[in-house]
Parts: structure tokens; C-alpha cells; sequence
């Protein structure tokens, strides 16, 4: 496969359509990876949200380039981080389910970096595991109670809640941002990989001096359009506007620096909001990212690319443009060229996948620019989200709504078994994915390409069946752990049957 890559990259560059953009040995540029926690492609100003004050991220969009179709390869918080540090596919990195730990034998970007010189560190949210800890020359972890339960939690049932005690930059995850960001040594390139807590739940009143209200909410057409719901999406925008406010600290600290003409800077999301049928499914709302890169000197400012791009290219393209080979175990393409050339395609297909996160799941997804076909392998399990946002006032308020009997067909799929096992969508007339085309006659055909797609990648990057799936730990009805639940969670385990691939 790495042959036909290598291949493909020299034709394409051949016809003069794209060129890797190589760092020039006296002043290779520096790099910042920002990594939001559960943040919704749009819900920012600068992807025209009319009520998220986000005035740091609307700025690294008009100084840099909004990516407009980037894809996650999951939407499920440590296995989109897997991807995202090796450029390869959840499934290929041992730590597709959440909690998984990173095993030592993967190859990340970042020992790259470093072995070429680069300074390497990272801040904020881990979720990676201990075994690629030392892949970096600096950790500083934030408490991971952030976004997982405490083992007493399970054992006694104490809380349910996510969170710390803490405020501010430390409850962010975001306190030692500046302060790696101040410690470097001055005479080293750097990479900093800086990952929010926010806008993970719990959430809670008096997050930002001035609070979104429930009137500045957009209720998406999937979730009911109540007091209640409202206040749980303006609690979440909160978290966005504090996050955003801690990115322009960094900001202002590449710009004191003088570092900011010399370093690429770029902000994703690891997954969908946390909210019913976003997070944690392939649907647009929970595999779409938020993606802005900003150069000065390299890239135009204020450019819109509509490129096909998925987080698994990120690692060959910050590579490359440190003037490294990105090497035969990255499964994600080189997609520097858009920096110079927007326009230039870097794949026809983005690939999505599901694994376990709270509760038993495998599906499969393929998206073009206009089309998106799902594979559902867990049709027999209603479309449950993270157990925290099973937990959260907007589920309360769907339950409530059922039980009543006055929940629409449409935001009924966290409570719909079974689910079609095959969906089909037209993402220009249909972007919330509400009228399933799988069946449609008129679009066998598509249909048909779309499943050869998905083969034919599954085949490329090994994806194979399971003999078992794990099963659920968390309630589906409350979200309270099970008794099964344990914690650390354990590595993966052997799933394969021997001789399966």
C-alpha cells in the first residue's frame, strides 16, 4: 500500500497539482496543534454560528485558511487522539474503544519531530495511555477527572458527575498552555500539542464572565426545542467561549515571542458536541471538524478550502512541513499542498469509524463530497450516546418527550431498534442525514459505489470483522456505570479469532 501511495503522490505532483511544502533547514517552522474536547464543526463564529463569541478562533480563521470539509475518523475522544498522533485508522492503532491505551510498538508523529530536533510537548487533556508518554519531551497532564469518572465513583457510587475542583484555565485543562509555551528552550524548533477539557461535559453556571442565554441557542432539527435543552446547548457554548479565550493567550504569547511569522498553528476538534446523535455516531455532527490552519507567509489569509480532508492526514502534513518523510506506517495522505492551493484535491473520500465508547457499537461510514454511506453492524442497538450526555438534561428531556408519546420520528434515534443497516445520504439537500436513501431505487447505483468504497478501504487498512464486540458498562436509560465496569479500563484485548487477519 505504502508503494502505491508513493506512486500516486509522484504522478499527482507530476501534473504540477500539488507540491510538498518543505521547511527550509535554517528555519524550520515551529508547529501548534490546538485539540478542542467535543466541540461541533459550526459552533463558532468562524464557521458562521451567530451567537458563539468566539472572537480568537474568527481571527485565526481571517489571518489563516477555514477548512470546510474536514472529517474525524471517529467521533470518540481517546481513539480520535490515536489517530490523530499516528495518522493511522482507529482500528489500525490498537486503541480503537475508548479507554484504550496507546500501545508502545505505534509510531507517532511526534518522536519524529523530536528525533529530527524539534522540542516536543504537550499540555492539557492526555488520553493517550503511559506507553507513549515518552514520545514527548514534556507532558503536563491536566486532571483527567475532566472527562472520566473516578474509580470510587463506580465502586461506590458517590457521583456521577464529571469534574474537579478547580476554575478557570486549571477546570479548562488549558493552565500550562503559556506556561510550556514560556518554558522552551529558545534554541530548538517546537511542536505543542495543546488539547482543552473544553467544552467536555459536566458543565455549570458561571463558566464566562457573560453567559450565553437560552435565546442565543440554534436547537438543530434532531433534538426537541425546549427551555430545557436550551440551557444545556448555552452552558455548552460557555465552554467554547472560555475555550477560545485561553487559544488567544497562546496568541498573544507567539505574537510577544516574535514566533508568530515562523509557526503553523492549527485548531481541530476530536469529536462532535456532546449531545444526543452527535457525538460518538458518523453522522456529520459527530465526525465533521472545526479546522483552521494559519501560516503567515505561506498561507493566504482568509481563504475557504473545501478539500476533502480527514485528522488521520494531519500527521504526514505536519511532517512534511518539517522537511520529514512521514514514513511506511502513516495511512493518512499529505495534504500541505492546500496551504499554497486550496483548490487541490487530496482524496475523494473521507472514512469514519465507531467503536465502543460507553456502550457495544461497530459501524462504518464513507463520505464524498456529497454523499455519505453508513454501515450499522450494531443495528440491533438503539443509537445511545456517551453515558455523560445520557446523563444530561437534554437526554432527561428526550426520554420525557417519549414517554409522553409527542417525540418526533426524527429525534427519536437514540431510542429506535433496529436501525437500518445500511443509510444513504445527500449531504447538499439532506445535511442533518434525516431521510435515509438506502432503499431508494434511484440510488442503487451510488449505493453500490459507495459500498465498494468502504470494502475496498477496510481491505487497505485491515479493518476486520470482530469476533466480539464489547459489551455496554453504563446504563442506557440513566448512564449510571454497571457492575462490569472497571477501571483503568483494560488494554485491547484479543479479539480476532487466530488466523483472521
Amino acid at each position: 500500500m505504502k508503494n502505491r501511495f508513493v506512486a500516486i503522490a509522484t504522478a499527482i505532483a507530476s501534473l504540477g497539482i500539488t507540491r510538498a511544502v518543505v521547511a527550509q533547514d535554517e528555519e524550520r517552522s515551529n508547529v501548534i496543534l490546538f485539540i478542542a474536547d467535543d466541540m461541533g464543526w459550526d459552533d463558532c463564529g468562524a464557521y458562521g454560528h451567530p451567537t458563539i463569541r468566539t472572537p480568537n478562533l474568527d481571527r485565526l480563521s481571517s489571518e489563516g485558511m477555514r477548512f470546510d470539509r474536514a472529517f474525524l475518523t471517529c467521533s470518540s475522544c481517546s481513539p480520535s487522539r490515536s489517530s490523530l498522533i499516528t495518522g493511522r485508522y482507529p482500528h489500525a492503532t490498537g486503541a480503537e474503544e475508548l479507554h484504550w491505551p496507546l500501545p508502545a510498538e505505534q509510531v507517532t508523529f511526534v518522536e519524529r519531530l523530536r528525533e529530527a530536533g524539534y522540542f516536543t510537548a504537550a499540555a492539557g487533556k492526555w488520553h493517550l495511555g503511559d506507553a507513549v508518554k515518552d514520545r514527548f519531551d514534556e507532558v503536563r497532564e491536566a486532571n483527567p477527572r475532566g472527562f472520566q469518572l473516578a474509580p470510587e465513583d463506580e465502586a461506590g457510587g458517590v457521583s456521577d458527575r464529571l469534574g474537579f475542583d478547580a476554575e478557570g484555565a486549571a477546570q479548562a485543562g488549558c493552565d500550562q498552555w503559556v506556561a510550556v509555551l514560556r518554558d522552551r528552550p529558545k534554541d530548538r524548533p517546537f511542536f505543542l500539542w495543546l488539547a482543552a477539557l473544553d467544552p467536555h461535559r459536566d458543565y455549570q453556571e458561571g463558566t464566562i464572565p457573560e453567559p450565553h442565554t437560552p435565546e442565543d441557542v440554534v436547537v438543530p432539527p434532531y433534538l426537541p426545542d425546549t427551555p430545557e435543552v436550551r440551557r444545556d446547548l448555552a452552558l455548552y457554548y460557555d465552554e467554547i467561549a472560555r475555550l477560545d479565550h485561553y487559544v488567544g493567550e497562546v496568541l498573544k504569547e507567539l505574537d510577544r515571542q516574535k514566533e508568530a511569522a515562523n509557526t503553523l498553528v492549527l485548531f481541530i476538534s476530536d469529536n462532535g458536541r456532546p449531545f444526543p446523535r452527535c457525538k460518538t455516531t458518523v453522522y456529520d455532527s459527530g465526525i465533521r471538524t472545526p479546522m483552521i490552519a494559519r501560516w503567515p507567509g505561506r498561507i493566504t489569509p482568509g481563504v475557504v478550502s473545501r478539500a476533502m480532508i480527514s485528522s488521520v492526514d494531519l500527521a504526514p502534513t505536519i511532517l512534511s512541513v518539517a522537511g520529514i518523510e512521514p514514513g511506511p506506517t502513516i495511512q493518512g495522505r499529505d495534504a500541505s499542498a492546500l496551504f499554497e492551493e486550496p483548490t487541490a484535491r487530496i482524496r475523494p473520500f473521507v472514512f469514519a469509524e465507531h467503536n465502543w465508547h460507553d456502550y457495544a457499537a461497530r459501524k462504518r461510514a464513507v463520505r464524498s463530497e456529497r454523499y455519505k454511506y453508513i454501515r450499522n453492524e450494531d443495528a440491533q442497538l438503539p443509537l445511545t450516546p456517551p453515558a455523560d450526555a445520557v446523563r444530561s438534561p437534554t437526554f432527561t428531556e428526550l426520554r420525557r418527550l417519549r414517554d409522553a408519546g409527542v417525540l418526533e420520528p426524527h429525534q427519536s434515534a437514540c431510542f429506535t431498534v433496529p436501525r437500518a443497516v445500511e443509510e444513504l445520504y445527500d449531504m447538499e439537500a439532506d445535511p442533518h442525514e434525516l431521510v435515509n436513501l438506502a432503499t431508494d431505487p434511484r440510488y442503487a447505483g451510488l449505493l453500490a459505489e459507495l459500498r465498494e468504497a468502504l470494502d475496498a478501504w477496510a481491505a487497505e487498512t485491515d479493518d476486520s470483522p470482530e469476533v466480539a464486540i464489547s459489551g455496554d458498562e453504563f446504563d442506557r436509560e440513566t448512564g449510571r456505570p454497571l457492575p462490569n465496569r472497571e477501571r483503568p479500563r483494560r488494554p485491547r484485548p484479543r479479539l480476532i479469532a487466530p488466523g483472521a487477519g
